[in-house]
């Protein structure tokens, strides 16, 4: 398609509907689309109907292609393919046919088999009350055995907590703007009624160490296992096909590096939950800058010399966006106010420009990174806090930040933030060193 006198003429063309559409009528003669897998992998599904039915050949088929439309769109450089042993899921289209959940039973072939549902989870219950629109089966590694869950994906929103001692219903969406700024390990937050400057999952413990010593132990292992794999310095022989033997004390080595990880993902995504529940009930329009995680993950580009002779490190954000995942919070919070019909509004951090904003003096004064505190004549703020609170009084065209607003939000703002700042002070709150407490 690459090398089609077609192609070269359509790629030249000027960014636009009219070249999407034809770059579309070029994917579908060359087979490109997501049908034409589906018909690819039909003639392949036959010889596997025993055990995987069409519908969810045509499901993996759908993954396989939406992998590779990242690549189309140059929004990833390559494609991976499954290795043996690593496809842990698999899907139906329908609850009708294929894999199925009917009468608490996973129903797939001839295959039936009971599930186990909570009783005493009022939840789960009620939940299953909605229609079933497709179901995925899952499989999971924990402690050192694979078990297996049923996924459903239900049509409707997800029912209303509450709670069991009052008989009030939990998180419910309040009113209002709140502004969020967003950092690799913080999130400052404000509203009306809360100013907030928090590290995101606390509960989570850095593993680094943890899982450097059984990186460690498993490229002993694997050296031991495998002399004929290494050069003499050490480095692995290239350009031949190698045969890597795994043995038993590797292999459990292998898991419990898979258990550590599992475990800070898991409370992880638990933490991020609770944040984003708290947060809704806020306001109703919450605000955010935009942020390039994928930048901040790389090393620094240029060679850089401090004060004192030496190299700067070019190692930047990596682990931080690793252990506290804020984009993931992110999408977290948005999924939970798209079902209360609203969304989370991103702001062009380089329009706005909240962090050198000062409303008082009605200009953009560039700071340092290091810099954690916004000095004004009388009195100081949290430079996190401050950006919150203009993310929040940002207006409707999202390009520029409310002043008169501000001046107006402003004495409640400061008197929310003192409160909070001395919070953080307090010696049973343990604050991290970016917050500049």
């Amino acid at each position: 398609m690459k090398q089609s006198k077609e192609y070269i003429k359509v790629v030249k063309m000027i960014k636009g509907k009219e070249r999407n559409k034809n770059f579309n009528q070029i994917n579908k003669k060359y087979g490109l689309t997501e049908y034409s897998l589906h018909k690819y992998v039909k003639t392949i599904q036959k010889h596997f109907k025993d055990n995987i039915d069409s519908f969810t050949s045509q499901k993996m088929a759908t993954r396989c292609f939406n992998a590779f439309q990242q690549l189309m769109l140059h929004k990833c450089y390559k494609v991976y393919f499954k290795k043996y042993a690593e496809l842990n899921s698999v899907e139906g289209k329908s609850n009708k046919t294929g894999i199925r959940f009917i009468d608490n039973k996973l129903k797939w072939n001839e295959l039936e088999i009971d599930c186990n549902i909570n009783e005493n989870d009022e939840y789960a219950q009620i939940s299953l009350l909605n229609k079933v629109k497709y179901c995925r089966v899952i499989r999971k590694f924990i402690r050192g055995k694979y078990k297996y869950y049923v996924q459903l994906i239900l049509d409707g929103v997800p029912p209303i907590k509450y709670n069991k001692d009052t008989g009030e219903a939990k998180n419910i969406i309040g009113k209002g703007n709140v502004g969020l700024d967003i950092g690799t390990r913080t999130l400052a937050i404000s509203s009306k009624n809360e100013v907030k400057l928090l590290e995101l999952c606390p509960e989570i413990e850095n593993i680094d160490h943890r899982k450097l010593i059984l990186q460690r132990k498993l490229d002993r292992q694997r050296r031991t296992n495998n002399p004929n794999n290494y050069n003499d310095n050490g480095t692995i022989k290239h350009g031949i096909k190698l045969i890597w033997i795994k043995s038993k004390k590797y292999i459990k080595t292998q898991n419990e590096l898979k258990e550590v990880q599992r475990k800070q993902a898991c409370i992880r995504k638990q933490s991020h939950v609770k944040l984003a529940s708290y947060i809704i009930t806020l306001g109703n329009r919450v605000l955010v800058e935009t942020m390039n995680y994928k930048g901040l993950q790389l090393r620094a580009k240029e060679t850089t010399i401090n004060k004192n002779g030496k190299f700067n490190k070019k190692k930047r954000f990596g682990k931080s966006l690793s252990n506290k995942a804020p984009s993931s919070f992110l999408t977290i919070l948005d999924n939970k106010l798209r079902w209360h019909n609203t969304e989370l509004i991103k702001i062009n951090t380089y329009i706005v420009k909240a962090s050198q904003y000062n409303h008082i003096e009605n200009k953009h004064i560039k700071k340092g990174l290091s810099e954690r505190w916004n000095h004004f004549d009388q009195f100081k703020v949290q430079r996190d806090c401050y950006s919150a609170f203009l993310i929040m009084n940002v207006k409707s065209n999202l390009k520029e930040i409310d002043k008169e607003l501000c001046f107006k939000e402003f004495d409640n703002f400061k008197m929310l933030h003192d409160k909070e700042i001395l919070r953080l002070q307090s010696s049973e709150y343990r604050a991290i060193s970016s917050m500049g407490i």
